[in-house]
């Protein structure tokens, strides 16, 4: 079983246990030492604290932009598509993903870099506008050296970093388990099914993957 198909189904079935199933769950998983089923428990846990607590799972990945000087051939009746094996390097990407699981919603932006400056003025945009009338987000990161609130004071000014600081109540995922961050298993499938290929430019990446949100619905 995928990591996609194991962590969605696992996060479906604790969202449907009933309170005192959860508690057995749970019992059960302290007593075993599965912090895996313990980290869904507490992400199943989140839901219930309402619209004005939003989950959101966050991650980041690099796209390395190449281009192919001489040309490639399209896909034709019986012939696969053909490019050259040589390529010319223009730089790299970033791209930042975050999904909410519980309402399938999902968003997806490229930048230059992945600083800590980047990360914050992401996390900003998280918070002041795509979820600009919730009380908190709950943010579900992993142990990057970027995913710290000095982040934010690194990037604003004390007051606006406190400001959304405050907007945040912040989840890690457990160490050697990153996967369990439904962002990480989302840019996999990116990965695979939109950057497996040569992309020249920024420009370029933007229109790939706005292509592909257009046809993949989030977990």
């Amino acid at each position: 079983m995928s990591d996609l198909v194991y962590a969605a189904d696992a996060w479906k079935s604790w969202s449907s246990l009933t309170e005192g199933g959860r508690k057995l769950r749970a019992a059960k998983a302290i007593q075993q030492g599965d912090v895996e089923d313990l980290w869904l428990m507490t992400l199943a846990y989140l839901q219930f604290k309402g619209r004005n607590f939003p989950v959101v799972c966050l991650d980041e990945a690099s796209k390395e932009l190449r281009s192919t000087p001489r040309g490639s051939k399209p896909a034709t009746l019986g012939q696969a598509a053909r490019e050259d094996y040589e390529y010319s390097r223009h730089g790299t990407a970033n791209v930042f993903l975050a999904v909410e699981p519980l309402a399938g919603r999902r968003t997806v932006r490229v930048t230059e870099r992945r600083t800590n400056v980047d990360f914050a003025e992401e996390l900003k945009r998280i918070v002041e506008q795509d979820y600009c009338h919730a009380e908190k987000v709950v943010l579900v990161t992993d142990n990057l050296n970027t995913h710290t609130v000095n982040a934010l004071y690194e990037a604003f000014e004390p007051e606006v970093a406190r400001r959304i600081a405050r907007r945040v109540e912040w989840h890690y995922t457990p160490e050697h388990a990153s996967w369990l961050n439904i962002a990480e298993i989302e840019l996999a499938a990116l990965g695979t099914q939109c950057l497996n290929q040569r992309i020249a430019s920024k420009d370029d990446l933007e229109r790939q993957i706005t292509a592909w949100q257009a046809g993949v619905t989030p977990i």
